[in-house]
C-alpha cells in the first residue's frame, strides 16, 4: 500500500512538477516526496574500467561501474531513498527511461520494494489511472537490460573503432580524432554517397509533347502526349528521341480528336497529424530555413523556459484521448501566444475528433502540441515561428477534411493518346490555416522539378466521352534530367527516419522500418552537429555536403561501418533481450567477437590517408578521454541532446 514514505523517482522536469502538484492534490499524503532526475542535471554516470595500450585493441571491459556525476543531486536522492519504504519508478516508459532510474537505485543499493509507474500522459486523470495500475518493477528488468545492452555496445563499438582509425590516421600524419559511431558514420556514408551521385551525374535530354486543346464548349486546357511503349524511352518512361517528338507534334497540330474517357474522383485529405520532432524539424527546415539543432533548441526553450509546448523529443504524432478535453484551454493559449492564429482558434470545431486522438498509438511520449499555459511569454522571432507551426498543426485537428475533385481526361488525337489532369477544391477544410496553406519550398530529397510533367494550373471541367476537341497548338518541350539534390537538415532528418529505403537486405529493411530509422528524436540533431564538429561535413547555403576528410574516412572504412545494417542486427538482438529470448552477456560477447574482426581488418591497412579537416579536435591519449559514446548517464544527462547518442 502506498503511504507517506513512498518516493516517486521521475526523469523529466515535468514529472517533478506533477509530483509537487497533481500527485499531492489527487492523493493527499501519498507520494508526498518526489525526486526528479532532470535531463539537464546529471545524477550519476557509468564508467568502464579498462586498461588501454596502443596495441590493446579491442578494448573489452568486464567490470562496468557507476559513478556520481553531480554529487549534490545524487546525495539528495540518496537521503530520500534511505527513508523511503517503497519507490515508484516513474521514468519514461521506454528503454532509456527504464534504465535511468534503475541505475540510480542500483548505485544507491536500494533494496526495498519498487513499483513501476507507466505514464504517457501527465494530465491528473491519466496519472490517477496509471497510479492505480502499478506493476512490480522487476517485470521490466528485460527492458532495462536491452537499454544497457545498447548503451554498452555503442560504447564498445565507438571506443574501439574511433581509437583504431584515429591511430591509423596518425600513422599517415593526420592529427585529429577520426570518430566512428554506429549511427553517425552511416549518416556520413549517406551524405558521401549522395555527393558522389551528384558528382558522377551526367544530364540527359528528353522531350515532352504538349497540345493546347479546345473543346466544343470553348473549354481550353493543355494535354500531354503519352508515347507508345515502342518509342525510345528511358526506365522512367521519358522520350529520348527528338525526331519522334517533332513528328508527333506535326501529326496532331490542327487535327480534330475526341474524348476517350473522363473520370472525376472526389478525394478527401484528412488534417495532418500533430508534429513528432522529426516532422517538425523537416517542416521548419523547409518553411523557416532552420537547422535541425536550431529547431530542437527552440523547442527546448518553448518547453522548459516558456512552458508553452509539451515534451519535444517525441517520435509520436498521436495524442492521448483524454487530452481532447482540454482543447478549449489550449485554443485559448494559442490565441494569446499566436495572435495571427486567433481567428482560426475561435472558428475551430471542438466537436471534431481527428485520428490523432488514439491511446493505442501513443508511445513513450505523445505528439508535440501547445500547452494550456496562458501566462505572458516573451518569445523571440524563432520561438514565435516554431510555436506557430506547432499551434497550426494542433488547430488542424479541429477543422474538417480538405475535399477536392481529381479530374483525368484521356484524348484520342490523330491516333495518339494525350492526357490532361486537373484538380478542383470543393471544401478548403483545414487548409485555410495559413501555415498549412502556404506552399513550402520543395523537398530537397524529392524528384527534381524538371522531371515532373507539367500540370494544368486551373481546374478541368468534366467532358463527355466521345465529345469532339481540336488541337489549336502543339509544342515540343526540351527537358533535361536533373541530378539528385544535396541533403539539407530537413531532408537528412527525413532520410534518417526512413533509412530503410537505403537498405537492400529485406530483413534489415523490415527492422529499420519498424524501428523508425536510425538515431532517436533526441539524438539526430546532435549527430549532425558531431559531423560538423569533426570536419566531416560542411554547409553550402542550405545544403549539407561532405568534406575531403569525411570522404576519405568513409573510403577507408568497411561497409558494415558506413551502412545502417548494423543497427538492424542490433535492434533484432535488443528485441530478443526484451522478450527474454537473448541475454545481455551473450549479446555483448557477439559484439566483442565482431569488434575483434573489425580491428584485425583495420590493422591490416597499416595506415589511412585522410585529408586534414579545416578544424579538427585534438586526439585524446587514453580510453577514458576517447569515447564517442560513454556508457554513462553522465553523458546522457549532461546534455539532453546526447541521450542514447551513438
Amino acid at each position: 500500500m502506498r503511504g507517506e514514505k513512498d518516493l516517486t523517482l521521475g526523469e523529466r522536469p515535468a514529472a517533478g512538477r506533477m509530483g509537487q502538484g497533481s500527485f499531492g492534490a489527487v492523493f493527499g499524503g501519498d507520494h508526498a516526496k518526489h525526486g526528479a532526475i532532470d535531463h539537464e542535471r546529471p545524477a550519476i554516470g557509468a564508467h568502464a574500467v579498462a586498461r588501454e595500450r596502443d596495441d590493446g585493441l579491442p578494448i573489452a571491459p568486464t567490470d562496468w561501474k557507476l559513478q556520481v556525476s553531480t554529487p549534490e543531486l545524487y546525495r539528495a536522492i540518496e537521503r530520500l531513498l534511505q527513508s523511503a519504504a517503497q519507490v515508484v519508478h516513474a521514468g519514461d516508459p521506454d528503454r532509456e527511461g527504464q534504465l535511468l532510474v534503475d541505475e540510480v537505485l542500483a548505485h544507491a543499493r536500494y533494496r526495498g520494494p519498487v513499483e513501476r509507474l507507466l505514464i504517457r500522459d501527465l494530465s491528473p486523470e491519466a496519472v490517477r489511472k496509471a497510479l492505480g495500475a502499478l506493476e512490480p518493477n522487476e517485470k521490466y528488468r528485460p527492458l532495462s537490460d536491452s537499454a544497457l545492452a545498447r548503451q554498452r555496445a555503442d560504447w564498445l563499438y565507438g571506443m574501439n573503432m574511433t581509437r583504431l582509425y584515429t591511430l591509423l590516421g596518425r600513422a599517415a600524419g593526420y592529427q585529429g580524432v577520426l570518430s566512428v559511431g554506429r549511427v553517425q558514420t552511416p549518416v556520413l556514408g549517406l551524405i558521401v554517397a549522395r555527393d558522389r551521385a551528384i558528382a558522377e551525374f551526367r544530364p540527359r535530354a528528353y522531350y515532352v509533347v504538349a497540345a493546347e486543346i479546345q473543346a466544343g464548349g470553348e473549354e481550353r486546357f493543355r494535354a500531354f502526349w503519352q508515347p507508345p511503349g515502342t518509342a525510345n524511352l528511358d526506365d522512367e518512361g521519358r522520350l529520348l528521341d527528338p525526331e519522334v517528338a517533332t513528328a508527333a507534334c506535326a501529326r496532331v497540330l490542327g487535327k480534330p480528336g475526341h474524348v476517350a474517357s473522363c473520370t472525376q474522383d472526389k478525394k478527401t485529405q484528412a488534417p495532418p497529424l500533430p508534429y513528432a520532432l522529426a516532422d517538425l524539424q523537416v517542416d521548419a527546415g523547409k518553411r523557416l530555413s532552420m537547422s535541425a539543432k536550431a529547431v530542437l533548441d527552440v523547442c527546448q526553450s518553448l518547453y522548459e523556459t516558456h512552458r508553452l509546448v509539451t515534451y519535444p523529443r517525441s517520435d509520436c504524432s498521436y495524442l492521448p484521448e483524454g487530452h481532447h478535453g482540454q482543447a478549449r484551454e489550449v485554443l485559448a493559449a494559442i490565441g494569446k501566444h499566436a495572435p495571427s492564429l486567433g481567428p482560426f482558434a475561435r472558428k475551430a470545431d471542438l466537436t471534431l475528433r481527428s485520428k490523432a486522438w488514439n491511446d493505442k498509438k501513443v508511445t513513450a511520449h505523445h505528439a508535440i502540441i501547445p500547452t494550456p499555459n496562458t501566462s505572458p511569454a516573451s518569445m523571440n522571432e524563432a520561438e514565435r515561428a516554431v510555436y506557430a507551426l506547432i499551434a497550426s498543426r494542433y488547430l488542424a485537428q479541429f477543422y474538417p477534411p480538405h475535399d477536392f475533385l481529381q479530374t483525368r481526361i484521356e484524348l484520342e488525337l490523330a491516333g495518339e493518346r494525350f492526357v490532361a489532369t486537373g484538380r478542383q477544391t470543393l471544401s478548403a477544410g483545414w487548409t485555410v490555416l495559413s501555415a498549412e496553406r502556404e506552399p513550402a519550398p520543395d523537398n530537397r530529397d524529392s524528384k527534381p522539378e524538371a522531371d515532373v510533367e507539367p500540370a494544368n494550373a486551373i481546374p478541368l471541367l468534366p467532358l463527355s466521352a466521345g465529345g469532339q476537341v481540336i488541337v489549336t497548338a502543339a509544342s515540343l518541350l526540351n527537358k533535361q534530367t536533373c541530378p539528385p539534390k544535396p541533403f539539407t537538415d530537413g531532408s537528412l532528418i527525413a532520410a534518417m527516419c526512413a533509412i530503410a529505403k537505403y537498405v537492400t537486405d529485406p530483413s534489415a529493411k523490415k527492422i529499420l522500418t519498424e524501428a523508425d530509422g536510425i538515431g532517436t528524436p533526441a539524438t539526430r540533431a546532435a549527430i549532425l552537429e558531431t559531423l560538423f564538429e569533426r570536419g566531416y561535413v560542411e554547409r553550402k547555403s542550405r545544403a549539407i555536403v561532405s568534406t575531403p576528410t569525411g570522404r576519405d574516412l568513409v573510403a577507408s572504412l568497411p561497409d558494415v561501418a558506413t551502412t545502417p545494417d548494423l543497427t538492424a542486427v542490433w535492434e533484432a538482438a535488443l528485441r530478443a533481450i526484451h522478450d527474454g529470448r537473448h541475454s545481455l552477456d551473450a549479446f555483448l560477447a557477439r559484439v566483442n567477437v565482431q569488434l575483434g574482426t573489425l580491428v584485425d581488418q583495420g590493422r591490416a591497412l597499416g595506415r589511412i590517408a585522410v585529408t586534414a579537416a579545416a578544424t579538427s579536435a585534438t586526439a585524446p591519449s587514453s580510453a577514458q578521454e576517447t569515447p564517442t559514446r560513454r556508457s554513462a548517464l553522465a553523458a546522457r544527462r549532461k546534455n539532453p541532446r546526447t541521450r542514447g547518442r551513438p
